[in-house]
């Protein structure tokens, strides 16, 4: 039996050199066009970001003379060349987003449908009184980009729920998780399967009303292979589909008693979203750059209450998207995206 056609093929040529693998390659397309491979992002328990053998080495610029000589010119360069997406730019993701521009991140994208408020004001980087009420992605936009101007940054002012949103994820290498939301956990859950893109997911939680009686961080590495956030109960499966709705379905729903209400305003502190911010980076270097332990843990939970920290794996459930066996890891733009039901559809 003929495999099913294709509109495309890909070409892949490796060899083995001292300091790695060499390699050149083409995409072809049924009409004859075609396009050179510069670039491929290995995902294994270890990152690596590898050039075309033809590739041009960038320049590495002074000011990160002491990150260089921390973990080397190779780091160096693939930090700059990275593209990252962070979903969520509050107190989390934007201590994320300086923190990954400071160290020489030069692709980013930014996603967030919220405005800033006079509240964000304690812990949104790059926020100010003058910028209340303007869109929190323009706000760390403009914050970056004077730190960094030729920084290329996309500022997506969307929910990630929405399809076209999601799809804005796609060029990413690497996604950092920030959100607030069962909902939108929920897509980055799926995108780092069915698009074989390690999520590193993140949150803090402040317990006690009024005087803090807990104080607990998590930091979640989402790669092929590993569980996600739903086999790992880290998500309220209920509390997401409550999300999903419209504002006004969801009065409607809540009154009736078929959908859980949703909480008020959490407890924030900048100097534990920041924290934990730190850490979900340091997964990322961990992952460039090997320092830690291996077989690497998936997951770091801090109690900060309780000076504990603490680490874990975890496995899929057998039969669920993300367990190697269903076959839908790396499975790309299938139909519909990421194989979910999207609001408006």
């Amino acid at each position: 039996m003929m495999p099913p056609a294709s509109e495309l093929y890909v070409t892949l040529i490796a060899s083995p050199r001292d300091n790695g693998i060499a390699f050149t390659g083409e995409v072809h397309w049924e009409d004859g066009g075609k396009v050179a491979i510069d670039r491929v992002w290995r995902v294994g328990d270890k990152w690596q970001l590898i050039n075309s053998f033809n590739s041009e080495a960038p320049q590495i610029p002074a000011i990160f003379d002491r990150s260089v000589r921390a973990f080397g010119p190779d780091i160096q360069q693939t930090l700059g060349q990275l593209r990252v997406g962070i979903v969520g730019c509050g107190g989390t993701g934007s201590a994320v987003a300086e923190q990954l521009v400071r160290m020489g991140v030069r692709h980013l994208t930014l996603v967030d449908a919220d405005t800033l408020t006079e509240s964000n004001i304690t812990r949104v980087y790059g926020s100010t009184p003058s910028t209340v009420g303007k869109p929190k992605t323009a706000v760390l936009q403009s914050h970056l980009t004077a730190i960094a101007p030729e920084l290329q940054s996309h500022a997506v002012a969307a929910m990630v729920t929405l399809e076209n949103t999601a799809r804005e994820l796609i060029p990413c290498d690497v996604v950092f998780g920030c959100t607030d939301d069962n909902a939108g956990r929920l897509v980055l859950s799926r995108l780092s399967t069915f698009l074989a893109t390690p999520v590193i997911d993140l949150g803090v939680l402040l317990g006690g009303d009024g005087a803090l009686a807990s104080i607990n961080g998590r930091v979640t590495t989402l790669a092929p292979g590993g569980a996600c956030l739903v086999c790992r109960n880290r998500i309220d499966l209920a509390r997401a589909q409550t999300e999903l709705r419209t504002p006004e379905e969801r009065v409607r729903l809540e009154n009736e008693g078929y959908a859980p209400v949703l909480g008020g305003v959490e407890p924030a502190v900048v100097s534990f979203t920041s924290g934990i911010a730190s850490a979900a980076i340091n997964e990322l270097l961990e992952h460039l750059i090997g320092f830690g332990p291996s077989p690497r843990p998936t997951e770091v939970l801090f109690r900060w209450h309780e000076r504990e920290i603490s680490t874990n794996n975890a496995k899929p459930r057998p039969g669920h998207y993300c367990d190697p066996e269903s076959q839908k890891i790396g499975k790309g733009e299938s139909s519909p995206f990421l194989e979910q039901a999207w609001p408006g559809k």
